[in-house]
């Protein structure tokens, strides 16, 4: 593993990762996603749609040099002090599984909307669903097949 630094996302950073975000969901995500689905989730992440994003949660980027190669945010669940949700996880298709999203998801589980939650969920895409469950996330109320946006919810109880 190389090594990579985390720091806080930047509205500089909104190009960067809106890339990242897009060549994610077109080359890994595809795999389980229909081409409509992916091109439908692209709108949303254009830089203002990131931009947006990191305004309401705390937004994270991992860097190798000065390459942003992951991001993820956490913020409040629906508004709620003792719950927590994760948000747009991704890792650049040639750095995954070299320990970038267990290091952002480190990152998120120390922040303190992570650390003041008494539950945690994430809408996790059928791709990176096992990831999460080796993070020990596990289905919320025991439903682990897909809800009407294709995606699983996972929580994890502190």
């Amino acid at each position: 593993m190389g090594f990579y630094s985390v720091r806080r996302f930047e509205n500089s950073d909104a190009n960067e990762v809106s890339e990242l975000i897009i060549k994610t969901l077109r080359t890994t995500n595809i795999k389980d996603y229909s081409t409509e689905y992916i091109e439908n989730d692209v709108k949303r992440f254009i830089p203002k749609g990131v931009i947006e994003r990191a305004g309401w949660t705390h937004f994270y980027v991992v860097c190798d040099k000065a390459c942003i190669v992951g991001c993820g945010a956490i913020g409040s669940y629906w508004g709620k002090e003792d719950e927590s949700s994760l948000f747009n996880i991704f890792v650049l298709p040639e750095y995954q599984g070299k320990g970038v999203g267990r290091m952002i998801m480190e990152t998120l589980e120390n922040d303190e909307y992570f650390l003041r939650a008494k539950r945690v969920e994430i809408p996790a895409s059928i791709t990176a669903c096992e990831f999460y469950k080796k993070m020990g996330y596990t289905y919320k109320n025991g439903i682990d097949v897909v809800d009407e946006e294709q995606l699983f919810r996972l929580e994890k109880f502190r």
